[in-house]
C-alpha cells in the first residue's frame, strides 16, 4: 500500500525545537497526516515520518532562475496573446508588453512570466512560429534593454521553449508537464534550464468537460511524481524542477478546493511549488464575481492560503495588490519584519 504524507504546516514565530522546517522556509511543523488510497489514517509525528520523506519535505529548495525560494515570490503574468481569459489583447503588441513587462518588475515581481498561447478552457492551438514571433522577441528586447527581472516562457513547445531560452528567458514553465511535445524534454535538458511540470487533465479545448478523479489530490500528486521521474530520467535534476498542481486545468470546484486544502502535500515531491489561480473562474463562482478583472480579493485571500501552506512562486495578474497583502501577511507572521514603531 502507498502511503502519502501531509504535513500540517504552521507559520507562527514561536516554534517548537523539535520542529521540521518545511522546504528550508518560513513554515514548519511537528506533525504530518499519514494517507493512502484507502484514506486518512490519522497523524503521526514528524519524527516518524520515513528518513526519505522528512529529508524532502523539510530539505532547503534551491534557487530557480536565480531566486531564493526561502521566502514567497510572486510571478506577474504577461500574456502577449489576443485571447486569454483576462487580459487578452491588452499587451499583444511589442511596445505594450515590454512597458507591462516593467510595470509588474516595480509593482513588485520577482520574476515575470510570458505566455504566447492561451490555456483557457476552450482555447485553440497556435501555429509554433506565430508563438514564437509573440514572445521570443518581447523577451529579447527586454534583456537588451537592460530588464533584470528573470523571465519565465509559458508553453507546451519545444521550439519555442527553446527561442525564448536563447532570448534570454531562465524558466519553462509547461503546462503539459513536458507530456505534450516529445522534444521538450531534451531541449530542456540540453539548455540547462529550469522547468516547472503543470498537472492538467485533457487539454484547454476539452479539459473542462466533465473531469473526473479516483482521488484528485493522490491523483495529482502521481501524476507529478511520474512526471518528475520523466524529466529526471531525460537528464533535468530535482532541483531545477518546479511542480504546479493546476488549479482549474480539468479540475471543478470541488477538485480545486481539495487541492488547495491539501497543497502541502506536493512538498512531498522535492520540489518549489508554482501556484497559479490568478482570477480564476472558481473564485468568481465563489466569490460572486463574474468578471476575471473584479476577482483580485479573492485572489489574494487564495494567494495567502497557498502561502500559509508554503508554496514558493504565486503567478499573479494585480502584482502591486498581491505584494502589498504579502508584505503585510509577513508582518503579521514574522516577527521584525514590519516596519514596528
Amino acid at each position: 500500500m502507498k502511503l502519502y504524507y501531509r504535513p500540517i504546516v504552521q507559520t507562527d514565530a514561536s516554534r517548537p525545537a523539535d520542529a521540521l522546517p518545511l522546504a528550508g522556509g518560513w513554515g514548519w511543523f511537528t506533525h504530518a497526516e499519514k494517507l493512502s488510497r484507502e484514506g486518512s489514517l490519522g497523524l503521526i509525528p514528524a519524527r516518524d515520518l520515513p528518513e526519505e520523506v522528512a529529508f524532502r519535505l523539510s530539505a532547503p529548495r534551491a534557487p530557480v532562475a536565480g531566486l531564493d525560494l526561502s521566502r514567497p515570490r510572486i510571478m506577474g503574468i504577461l500574456n502577449v496573446t489576443p485571447d486569454s481569459f483576462s487580459d487578452g489583447g491588452r499587451f499583444d503588441a511589442a511596445q505594450a508588453a515590454i512597458a507591462r513587462a516593467r510595470d509588474l518588475a516595480a509593482a513588485g515581481a520577482d520574476i515575470l512570466d510570458i505566455g504566447g498561447e492561451s490555456t483557457r478552457p476552450g482555447a485553440a492551438k497556435v501555429p509554433v512560429a506565430e508563438e514564437i514571433a509573440r514572445t521570443a522577441p518581447v523577451i529579447a528586447a527586454l534583456r537588451d534593454g537592460g530588464y533584470r527581472t528573470p523571465v519565465s516562457i509559458d508553453t507546451r513547445k519545444a521550439a519555442v521553449a527553446a527561442a525564448a531560452l536563447t532570448a534570454g528567458a531562465g524558466l519553462v514553465n509547461d503546462v503539459t508537464a513536458m507530456d505534450f511535445d516529445p522534444a521538450m524534454a531534451a531541449t530542456v535538458a540540453g539548455q540547462g534550464a529550469p522547468v516547472c511540470l503543470m498537472h492538467a487533465q485533457g487539454d484547454p479545448a476539452t479539459m473542462q468537460i466533465a473531469p473526473h478523479y479516483e482521488d484528485v489530490l493522490l491523483d495529482v500528486y502521481d501524476y507529478l511524481e511520474a512526471r518528475i521521474a520523466a524529466a529526471e530520467a531525460a537528464g533535468i535534476p530535482r532541483d531545477r524542477i518546479l511542480t504546479d498542481p493546476g488549479i482549474g486545468f480539468g479540475k471543478t470546484i470541488g477538485h480545486n478546493l481539495t487541492l488547495l486544502r491539501g497543497l502541502s502535500l506536493f512538498h512531498g515531491l522535492g520540489c518549489a511549488i508554482l501556484l497559479g489561480v490568478s482570477r480564476k473562474g472558481f473564485i468568481g463562482r465563489i466569490g460572486g464575481a463574474g468578471e476575471a478583472r473584479d476577482r483580485m480579493p479573492g485572489t489574494l485571500a487564495v494567494t495567502l492560503a497557498g502561502i500559509a501552506q508554503g508554496a514558493q512562486i504565486h503567478r499573479v495578474h494585480d502584482v502591486a495588490e498581491i505584494a502589498q497583502g504579502l508584505r503585510l501577511w509577513t508582518a503579521i507572521n514574522h516577527k521584525n519584519e514590519g516596519n514596528e514603531q
